[in-house]
């Protein structure tokens, strides 16, 4: 799934750099709104949490254009700590997530589960290389 949206909302811009359009699609990158979320979750409700948070990721990048990545991870030796790195078009994509009826579960549902939640806004340091990074998931 996450190969498809990714490829979906990529293929444009792979497109534009054949078309010597490099600063469409420097723009476009640079618009992009990315996040990594630090959860650290209640281990009594971890299964539970994961199950969740995968329907919740699976729908943001079936049905959101704007969604190019919900990608949760946890680590090996304290999988209550779970990472989410989140990828939106553009900060009205972002907007228009937390708006969605899917996000919205997951936030209601989770709230009890969650023992702490740190957002942090990132800004990628190569966007000429993010396009190559994604195309290499076709290989």
């Amino acid at each position: 799934m996450i190969r498809i949206a990714l490829m979906a909302f990529l293929t444009p811009l792979i497109v534009c750099s054949c078309n010597n359009s490099h600063d469409a699609k420097a723009d476009e990158l640079n618009s992009m709104m990315i996040r990594i979320a630090e959860i650290e979750v209640d281990s009594n409700y971890l299964d539970e949490y994961k199950k969740i948070l995968k329907e919740e990721a699976e729908a943001s990048i079936r049905l959101e254009p704007g969604v190019i990545s919900i990608y949760p991870m946890q680590q090996k030796e304290n999988p209550a700590q779970i990472r989410i790195l989140e990828i939106y078009a553009n900060k009205n994509a972002y907007e228009s997530h937390l708006k969605t009826p899917h996000f919205q579960k997951y936030k209601t549902t989770t709230l009890d589960m969650v023992k702490a939640l740190r957002l942090i806004d990132i800004e990628a340091m190569d966007t000429k290389t993010m396009p190559s990074i994604f195309r290499k998931l076709e290989e």
